[in-house]
């Protein structure tokens, strides 16, 4: 995995028994990149598997086939928008695609992107990739290119929506005080996006997304007053919320 990520995922994986192997986290045209990396070893391994999750297309038809028909199913079929960020892509293509399908086009399928990320500018530009530049603190979602799974979609997205570190990280304190949810950077960032398509479509309407990942795997960052300080982070949480960053 990139040596950016958490020490959280890092003692987890461990703890279930995984060799991991930190690597340089470089583009994915650097030979160095992690999914280079995981797939040289894998064809090296008497009995490995690589995954490919990025593009292999098993991705987005699993959610095709189970995350689209459960919130259609929970929502009894009204779904006017459905809106996530997207790292391998299979998410936002599999469920964007069932939705599409069940509501004869009608619902709205947004992609959020995070700083650093290319996505944003690709949808709105009409299909121009530009450099990556930049970084956030959310971990796994973002890219620097269209993935087959998500090459499977992407010329069907209605629109998408940046959303800046500074938004995510408040929604994670905000989330954490108003609701009593522990959820991490990307859940946040994707129910800033729900909000905001929400008040783009206006009243009355159901918007969806996905809650990813919890805070558990990242708390030794997100509520930690030094590392908030050093990603210019610190005044983006009001005030009375500040009292939820307990570790130095």
């Amino acid at each position: 995995m990139p040596d950016t990520q958490s020490q959280e995922k890092i003692d987890l994986l461990r703890m279930l028994g995984a060799d991991v192997r930190p690597v340089p986290a470089v583009p994915y045209d650097d030979a160095r990149n992690y999914n280079h990396q995981a797939r040289d070893y894998a064809r090296g391994t008497p009995g490995a598997v690589w995954t490919d999750q990025f593009d292999n297309t098993a991705n987005a038809d699993a959610h095709y086939r189970t995350t689209g028909p459960e919130i259609w199913a929970q929502t009894s079929g009204v779904v006017d928008g459905f809106v996530a960020a997207t790292g391998t892509g299979g998410t936002l293509a599999g469920v964007g695609k069932y939705l599409k399908e069940m509501s004869g086009g009608k619902t709205q399928v947004w992609l959020a992107d995070p700083p650093g990320s290319v996505l944003h500018s690709y949808v709105t530009s009409g299909g121009k990739l530009k450099e990556r530049t930049g970084s956030s603190i959310t971990e796994g979602i973002g890219q620097g290119r269209i993935t087959e799974n998500l090459g499977t979609f992407v010329d069907k997205l209605d629109g998408a929506l940046h959303i800046a570190d500074e938004k995510s990280i408040r929604m994670v304190y905000d989330l954490l005080d108003s609701e009593g949810l522990y959820f991490g950077a990307s859940s946040a960032l994707n129910v800033v996006a729900a909000y905001e398509m929400a008040l783009h479509l206006g009243p009355g309407k159901t918007i969806t997304t996905i809650l990813c990942d919890g805070a558990y795997r990242y708390q030794s960052r997100l509520f930690s007053k030094k590392w908030l300080q050093s990603k210019g982070l610190a005044d983006a949480i009001p005030e009375p919320l500040k009292k939820y960053a307990v570790l130095d």
